[in-house]
Formats: C-alpha cells, structure tokens, sequence
C-alpha cells in the first residue's frame, strides 16, 4: 500500500484498545478470531457450525485436543463488548436443524460472541495446576467492509480513475452502462447539488449491485457500505460516485469537490473506525472464499477475485505476535484461506479447488509469509449439504453428488423447486489452475447451490451433529495451538 491506513492517533487508540481487553480477563488469555468473506461465501454458517461443534464435542477427528482427549468442553460466555451486536448463533441454529432447515440469512452487519473452552495442557507448569482456560471471540463482519480498506491509502482522484479504468472494461461494459452514461453527460466543474450526487450515486450502486450478481461475480468493487448501508442509507456519506479527473484548479462549490469532500468523509466515518476499533485488533483470520461461484462466471470473475483479495490482504496487520506486543499492537499471525462449499463438487477435485485457492492468494501470501505470518488454504464445508455416489452410464461410471437444489436453481433449462433431489456431475476442475486464469471460454462446469441436509445425526447425548468436510482440519490450524 502507498501509505499506511492508519495516523498516530489511530495507533494510540488501537493500543488502549489491547490494554482494556487485557485489563478486563488478565488471567484468561484472549484469542480473537475474525472471520470474514465476500458475499455468500458462508460465513455465517461458518461460525455457527464452529459454535455448535466446540459445544457439542462434533465428529472433529482432525481436531487434536478432542481426539487426544484434552478438550474437556466449552460454554457460551458472557457477550464481551456491549457495544457490539451479539452473534445469533441460536437463531442461525435452528434454521440449520429445524423442521424446516433453510440456510440462516447473510451476514450483514459486525457481532461478535466469546466462548469460553476448557482444556488439559500439555505444557509442564501450566499442567501442575489443572484444567486451563482460554477465551475465543469470534468476530464476524461483512467482506464487502474489506473492499473498503485499500480506500485508506487513496485519494479521491486515485480512487475514481481506477473505479472508471474498472467501469469502462470490455467484461463489465453492460453492468456499467447507464453510469458510464451518466459520466459523460455530467460536468465535475459545475455547482454541486445534492441532485446531482444522489443521481451519480444512484447510478454508481446500480453499477456496483448488478457486477455482483451470478453472471458477473465480480469482487473487487469498493465502496462495500454502498451494498450494505444500514443506518447510514441516504446519508451524504454514502451519496457520491468517482468523476474524471478536472483540469486546473478545483473550485469548492463545484461538484467534483462535494464529492471529493464526501469520499473522504466515507473514509473518516465508516472505513477508519473499523480499521481501529475491530480489523486492527484480530489475532487469527479466516478469509471464506466461493471460489466456485467466481469459475462459474468465468476467467473474468476469477482474475477480479485473485485483485480483491490481493488488495484486501495488503491491509491485515501481519506478524509474529508474544504476550508483550499483544498487549499495544495485535498481529494476524495465522490465516486460514478456506475455499468453502467443497460439498459443490466431488471428492476427487477437491485437492484442486486447493491449488485454485492457493493460485488465487500466492501474491498475498508470499507477502504475509515474509511479515510473519503463517498461511493455509483448504477446500471445506462447514456444513455439508450433499453427498457422494457412483452412476452408470453405457458402460461408464461417474463420480456424482447427492442433493437438493435450491428453489429457482437452473441448469440446462430446468429449474428447480427446492423439493426435488438430483444426482450431479458437476465436472473436473482443471489440473493446472493457470488455466482458468486465462482470457478464453470458461471451464465447462456445473456447480448449482443446494438446500441444507434434512437429515441429521445425532450423537450419544442427543446432539445434533452437523456433517462437514475437512471442518476439523480448519478448526485444529486456527485455534490448535493454543490449547497445547
């Protein structure tokens, strides 16, 4: 990044920050765990399943403590922060187990939850005294904040000419037509109005909305908070567009100007404070990617995905971290880069829905690796919706998945009512990733989203188990050091 994302204030308040946690449990050691990704990448599900396995005991054989017979159990805690919304881990529950399992609605806002886990260490001293306890906040927020973090280091101008360089590319010319439009008619150099604004913005977010759907998938679209307004919906903050570049001076009253003006008022409002107050202060971070969403629109999508999460990934504060610096300047010192919905496809490509992830993040992981950081990508299912089996067709046997579409899936001209289970060949993802990163037609794919399992197990004391695929492993990177 050009600058750093943060000012000397920023960093006094990001170290207090560290203080007051520590000071609030100075002899129950504090993990925090971010966990985050772009739009329907499964966070949500993500974290529930986490909750309810830590809670349960689930079927985690890649989970060392459990297996080993080390992790005595975990309960709820009380809600750390009152000042930001509790995770609603029991809703999101019973929509996963209920009579009618539907997938819990999407992550639109920050929450957070702390768990408190019990467990035997292995360590001499801390063994001599029994059980040890560690505390794990799970922070959950919009990937569409991320997008917003590079802003930190751009100007206005810098901002619109790479938005408008975006904007007038050849795979996103009918997405942004009507806001190209609106450019050309619109002069930067003329009084500002709020008619104005709203109009270019209206047009802006059109833009930024339709460049997310299916067909496109495209990510690495900021500002985030134009999606996802919330309270802020309307307000000046979130009313403006880029506009070329205006020659001379810039009068204030001109429209260029208001902005310019508001632009850096969204920085100051909505992306600087969560830098500080939350993203600054992570130890541990889970980037969930729907890596297959991406193939399905094409080399495109995927090219656009591998730049968002580059520049995202440039933003985490990475390092080594020791119970001193934890204290005044948290560092991600371990990322989990998680391909999800490996249910989507058979078991026989996951090992290259892997090397795709690891295409995707090489740049960025190159870059955390030499600050510090340890790195991983795995293909997963928090929650697995399908299963595996074998059909025969004149002679030849394929490798399909099991299960439910969801209501209004289409693929080759059927559409599906949410009822109806098919067998699926999805087909074979590519040997050499490179391919798909290459301009041409996209792999001859089929990847379709399924209802939740109906279902369920239940172990022998009466709990729900939910199905997963390599969910264990993804647990035992993230927090399994820590309970050694």
């Amino acid at each position: 990044m050009p600058q750093s994302p943060t000012t000397i204030t920023d960093e006094i308040g990001i170290a207090l920050g560290n203080l007051a946690d520590a000071a609030k449990a100075p002899f129950t050691p504090t993990l925090r765990l971010g966990v985050t990704g772009l739009s329907r990448s499964g966070k949500t599900v993500f974290i529930t399943s986490l909750i309810h396995n830590l809670l349960t005991g689930g079927r985690l054989p890649g989970f060392a403590a459990l297996t080993e017979g080390r992790f005595i159990g975990a309960r709820l805690a009380e809600h750390p922060d009152a000042g930001v919304p509790r995770f609603a881990y029991e809703q999101h529950l019973a929509a996963l187990t209920g009579k009618d399992p539907h997938w819990p609605e999407s992550t639109r806002r920050i929450s957070q939850l702390r768990l408190m886990l019990k467990f035997q260490s292995t360590r001499w001293a801390a063994g001599m005294f029994g059980p040890t306890v560690l505390n794990l906040d799970i922070v959950d927020y919009p990937g569409e904040w991320l997008l917003d973090l590079p802003l930190l280091s751009l100007g206005y101008g810098e901002w619109s000419a790479q938005a408008l360089r975006r904007a007038e590319l050849p795979h996103s010319k009918a997405e942004a037509e009507r806001f190209i439009n609106e450019i050309q008619q619109t002069d930067g150099a003329k009084e500002a109005t709020d008619v104005d604004a709203e109009r270019l913005a209206a047009a802006f977010t059109d833009y930024l909305r339709r460049s997310r759907e299916d067909g496109r998938a495209l990510s690495s679209l900021p500002p985030g908070r134009f999606l996802l307004p919330g309270d802020l919906e309307g307000s000046p903050a979130l009313t403006f567009a880029p506009l070329p570049a205006q020659p001379g001076v810039v009068r204030s009253s001109s429209l260029y100007a208001m902005m310019e003006r508001r632009y850096e008022a969204y920085k100051a409002i909505v992306v600087r404070p969560f830098f500080r107050d939350h993203f600054a202060r992570l130890d541990r971070q889970v980037v969930l990617v729907d890596t297959l969403r991406a193939l399905n629109a094409g080399p495109a999508a995927v090219a656009d995905l591998e730049a968002a999460l580059t520049d995202i990934l440039a933003c985490f504060r990475q390092g080594d971290n020791n119970v001193l610096t934890r204290l005044v300047a948290r560092r991600i010192d371990r990322i989990l880069f998680a391909a999800t919905k490996a249910d989507h496809i058979h078991s026989s490509s996951h090992d290259r829905l892997e090397a795709v992830m690891n295409r995707l993040v090489a740049d960025a992981s190159r870059k955390a690796r030499f600050a510090g950081a340890e790195t991983k990508s795995m293909a997963i299912a928090a929650v697995r919706s399908t299963r595996e089996s074998v059909i025969e067709d004149r002679g030849q046997r394929h490798e399909v998945i099991v299960g439910t579409p969801e209501k209004g899936e289409v693929l080759d001209g059927v559409t599906y009512d949410g009822n109806t289970e098919i067998a699926l060949f999805p087909g074979d993802l590519p040997e050499h990733p490179e391919t798909l990163f290459e301009d041409g037609r996209p792999v001859a794919l089929k990847f379709l989203r399924f209802e939740p399992p109906q279902k369920l197990d239940k172990n022998a004391e009466g709990n729900i188990v939910l199905p997963h695929i390599r969910f264990d492993r993804a647990l035992d990177y993230l927090i399994g050091d820590w309970l050694k």
